[in-house]
């Protein structure tokens, strides 16, 4: 059987960098929870596939990268970074073509091998600053 850590590893580099969205149902359980929704996100794996498709719409050469991993029990909590060109509408926001780099965690909670359960936590202030709709900090 795959580590816990494997899976979300696996599903990151097959569906969020390699863009095969479908292949989702093979690391999440149908019925799984976000937590932490996007706005507009609808429920379980269907939902997600939906929030899926419309970042790789908006940054189609996205890539994401796992900077620490913690694993324990049944949950991986990890720390990452992801890079790409704002192609697309993202949010509301039409495409900028700016490079921007977005850091965040999320914790996966797995059952049987697959994610039944997870939470994004996302710097989409640090994003929209990048992509000019929010003005940075005056020093």
């Amino acid at each position: 059987m795959e580590s816990n850590s494997h899976v979300v590893r696996q599903f990151i580099e097959e569906v969020l960098n390699q863009g095969k969205i479908d292949a989702a149902g093979q690391f999440f359980w149908e019925d799984m929870v976000e937590q932490a929704p996007l706005p507009g996100q609808g429920p379980g794996l269907e939902g997600l596939k939906g929030v899926l498709r419309g970042l790789r719409a908006a940054f189609p050469d996205m890539h994401w990268v796992i900077r620490e991993q913690i694993s324990e029990s049944d949950k991986v909590l990890s720390r990452f970074e992801w890079t790409g060109t704002h192609r697309g509408t993202f949010l509301g926001v039409p495409a900028t073509e700016r490079l921007v780099t977005v850091s965040g965690m999320v914790i996966d909670r797995l059952e049987g091998g697959k994610i039944k359960e997870t939470r994004i936590i996302m710097d989409t202030l640090g994003l929209m600053m990048q992509l000019g709709v929010v003005p940075p900090p005056k020093a």
